[in-house]
């Protein structure tokens, strides 16, 4: 059964409000982690709790739950030479950035001029997400899995 410390194994489909297929493991690996440390969204960690292999699973993640609200106050206007070595620069481009906290994903939000209007949002910051799928497989986790906060090996992180 799911519970803290356990790796899970599951095949899932994840749509937006307006049904969009956002990601899938249909044709692919299926998604392993380890339960209870925060390596999954919370509402759907909390919704996986107590799942056994061969249940299915079908629910909604409201934003908070999720990658969080959208955060307009978080939008920053950068001047054009900070992107150096970049020829052109694009809406919807990508980029990280290096913050004290540790990298963080921007997208090009806006271009006036030489004004650069970026976004750190998650691109699926404030939209609630539609999961299904089924538990595969839960095994315990290794010492060294409990030690690292991930799984090693088939379908987890390899060192």
């Amino acid at each position: 059964m799911i519970a803290d410390q356990k790796v899970v194994s599951l095949n899932f489909t994840v749509k937006d409000g307006q049904g969009q297929v956002v990601d899938s493991s249909e044709g692919g690996s299926p998604l392993v982690y380890l339960h209870g440390q925060k390596n999954i969204m919370p509402g759907l960690e909390a919704a996986l709790t107590g799942k056994a292999p061969g249940d299915e699973f079908a629910v909604t993640i409201e934003p908070a739950e999720g990658y969080g609200e959208y955060n307009e106050d978080s939008l920053q206007v950068v001047p054009r030479a900070a992107f150096q070595g970049v020829e052109k620069i694009e809406l919807g481009m990508m980029f990280t950035a290096q913050t004290p906290n540790g990298p963080v994903q921007l997208v090009v939000a806006k271009i006036e001029d030489d004004n650069i209007t970026v976004d750190p949002n998650h691109p699926l910051a404030g939209k609630t997400l539609n999961f299904t799928g089924s538990v595969i497989d839960v095994r315990d986790a290794t010492e060294e899995e409990l030690a690292h906060g991930h799984v090693h090996g088939e379908g987890g992180h390899h060192h």
